[in-house]
């Protein structure tokens, strides 16, 4: 079987994250008018972005950012936020073998959730090749720095930003991601089992745990149903 070209997959790959490059454009127009507004400066919003590149836990900072900083909160917040991607790099690590080093190095390193969400579909039919990985990755991650610079330097003309239904985009964001990857049963207990543990984490854990333990939960629960399946087909 011949080996698809560099360029064609490159050029796949940034079609499919194209969407989601668009959807992403108001969060980073959001936080960039939310850190001016906590005081950061436009050239420390970009920095922020371009070497942070988390946006759900830059969210989380600026909400506990304050003059001065407090840097053991932030760092805690930023780091709790994050732990979820001690489980999507596992659930990538069978995927990313057969790449060359640089580029799975890359991608390990740059993956966001849109990102990740799109390379396991991907899985389901096809490898990822180096170019599809380049091709999804690198103006997704150059549009998050431009869209929060562009927000930090409108910062002061939204001054709250929630009477435009911006609080709701990440949910809209993640919805919409849902739907695009839904296979059923498999996906509704995923959902169920994710969003039961995160409420419960978020009632009754300080912080924000309830990231990780809503990842945890919709895996593990996931996992059960393959292992009761494997089960039913065994004992056939």
């Amino acid at each position: 079987m011949e080996r698809p070209g560099f360029w064609p997959e490159l050029r796949r790959g940034f079609l499919d994250i194209l969407p989601l490059m668009a959807g992403v454009v108001p969060f980073g127009l959001l936080f960039g008018t939310l850190a001016v507004q906590k005081g950061l400066s436009p050239l420390e919003v970009i920095l922020m972005c371009a070497t942070t590149y988390a946006g759900g836990a830059q969210f989380v900072s600026i909400d506990v950012w304050a003059t001065p900083v407090p840097v053991f909160a932030v760092v805690l917040a930023t780091a709790l936020a994050n732990t979820r991607y001690f489980l999507m790099g596992a659930a990538l690590r069978p995927h990313v073998r057969h790449l060359p080093f640089v580029t799975k190095a890359w991608f390990v390193t740059i993956h966001s959730d849109e990102t990740w969400a799109l390379a396991i579909k991907r899985c389901g039919s096809a490898r990822l090749t180096p170019g599809y990985v380049i091709g999804l990755t690198v103006m997704f991650y150059l549009n998050w720095p431009i869209s929060c610079a562009i927000g930090a330097w409108l910062g002061s003309a939204i001054e709250n930003p929630a009477r435009f239904g911006a609080d709701f985009m990440f949910v809209a964001m993640f919805l919409c991601l849902i739907r695009g990857m839904w296979q059923g049963r498999t996906s509704l207990v995923a959902v169920l089992g994710s969003a039961l543990c995160a409420l419960v984490a978020h009632l009754w854990l300080p912080g924000h745990w309830y990231i990780f333990i809503g990842a945890l939960g919709g895996m593990s629960a996931v996992a059960l149903v393959y292992r009761n399946n494997e089960r039913a087909e065994g004992s056939a």
